[in-house]
């Protein structure tokens, strides 16, 4: 009796190992690109799996793998944001542009810290709805049919959110990379 409970449960752990070992860095893009801290992350990640374990790992359907994880690591990710809520710990920028390469000179280091930095404060400027669409769809690729399936909404209603994130998006961006220019126009004029 006591031998077949751990093969039930090693044949589960093998499954969700699986998933981790291929998926475990999508997940953690995806978290970051919905707004969790850097710190944060890793906890984040080792929940969506902890999750996935209990629902018994996946189990092919319409959806796949990734959206499978995204739905649950959108449930971990709101949880997070709703804590953070009650704490109110503010976003740890420096922790973003730390993130960046040093493999390029000091300057392209800076600019691409910079551009980094921005694309992250307009995604963090959508409607978390709409990020979740847009993340899935314009950075991880995902059909808009997997992220209805994954998300419980009808396919109209992806394509609706992704045409209003991208034009928040765009907006966003466009008045973020507006406003470091405005500050060296207002530095030069006070010299």
């Amino acid at each position: 009796m006591t031998s077949a409970a751990p093969s039930a449960v090693g044949a589960e752990a093998v499954q969700v190992e699986e998933l981790f070992r291929h998926h475990a860095d999508f997940v953690a893009r995806f978290l970051g690109r919905l707004g969790a801290g850097a710190d944060e992350i890793d906890d984040l990640v080792q929940e969506v799996f902890l999750t996935a374990h209990r629902r018994g790992g996946f189990v092919p359907g319409s959806a796949k793998p990734t959206t499978w994880l995204a739905e649950i690591a959108l449930r971990v990710a709101s949880n997070a944001r709703r804590s953070r809520r009650r704490s109110r710990v503010a976003a740890d920028e420096e922790s973003v542009a730390a993130a960046v390469s040093d493999a390029d000179g000091p300057f392209e280091s800076a600019a691409h810290a910079e551009s980094t930095a921005r694309v992250q404060r307009a995604l963090e400027a959508l409607d978390f709805d709409r990020r979740v669409v847009f993340v899935l769809y314009e950075l991880e690729a995902e059909p808009c049919d997997a992220i209805a399936a994954c998300l419980s909404i009808p396919v109209g209603t992806v394509y609706s959110r992704l045409h209003a994130a991208r034009r928040e998006f765009v907006r966003a961006y466009q008045r973020l990379s507006a406003e470091p220019e405005r500050h060296r126009v207002e530095q030069g004029g006070a010299a």
